[in-house]
């Protein structure tokens, strides 16, 4: 009896995807130059004057922005929700100046604590404090607070703070302290299928642990959650529950009322 031999297939090649002619473009954008040269010369032939030439090639293809991501959707729903509630007094905690903080300083005076440094602003809305947080600070201070995709940094080094392990909960037992009794406690943060460290850049957290932690438990009540997914999106007023499990890398907005 002869064995029988069998022979190998070749690994079957997928067909290489086809790229659209603006990601194309997009991706190469020397094939942008036609275009630019053919302007150029429609210019010049209608009497147009060129003082100084620059050949900018990636914006043809460009949109008109990006409405979507963690701090788009975070800074625009939580400016929008402390405009409706209107406080008497609102105090920041290390959120982005350039985004949420502008938001609200558009409309109404905003404090903000930060560990860094701010040169001094022509804004009078603004008013700064440099502060590290993880220390103990002032109590019921203020009925609205708010500290957006911040936490996750507190003790990592990466700003110039002190390392700290627990760096995060100490920020957030500091910051409900300032918070007063029916006063509204803004949060933001990564969120994802479990607790993890990414030295130095930030923490990820499970949805459900902060309600473990001292300055929550017991003394804060979720009014609303909102999430960003990995899309990029944000799901509005949602339950918590929705996010588990959802997303390896997304953004949890958590409103809290202080009841304790």
């Amino acid at each position: 009896m002869t064995a029988q031999t069998t022979t190998a297939k070749p690994p079957v090649r997928k067909p290489r995807e086809k790229l659209s002619k603006a990601l194309l473009h997009r991706k190469f954008p020397i094939l942008n130059l036609p275009q630019y040269l053919s302007q150029k010369k429609q210019w010049l032939s209608k009497g147009g004057v060129i003082n100084r030439s620059y050949r900018i090639l990636t914006d043809y293809q460009d949109t008109a922005g990006n409405a979507r991501g963690h701090y788009y959707h975070q800074d625009l729903l939580v400016a929008s929700l402390i405009a409706k509630s209107n406080p008497r007094r609102h105090v920041d905690i290390g959120s982005r100046i350039e985004g949420f903080v502008s938001h609200v300083a558009s409309y109404r005076p905003i404090e903000v604590f930060d560990i860094r440094a701010l040169p001094e602003s022509r804004h009078t809305n603004i008013k700064f404090v440099q502060k590290d947080l993880m220390d103990p600070t002032e109590t019921e201070i203020s009925d609205s607070v708010s500290c957006l995709h911040a936490i996750e940094h507190f003790g990592l080094g990466r700003y110039g703070d002190p390392i700290d392990p627990q760096g995060h909960l100490a920020g957030v037992k500091n910051i409900s302290k300032m918070v007063e009794k029916n006063g509204t406690f803004y949060i933001s943060f990564p969120i994802g299928f479990a607790d993890s460290v990414h030295f130095n850049a930030h923490r990820v957290f499970h949805p459900m642990s902060i309600f473990e932690w001292e300055g929550i438990k017991g003394e804060m009540k979720l009014q609303r959650f909102d999430w960003v997914d990995a899309a990029g999106e944000i799901n509005m007023d949602a339950n918590v529950s929705d996010a588990i499990d959802a997303v390896k890398y997304g953004c949890g907005i958590y409103t809290f009322k202080k009841t304790g």
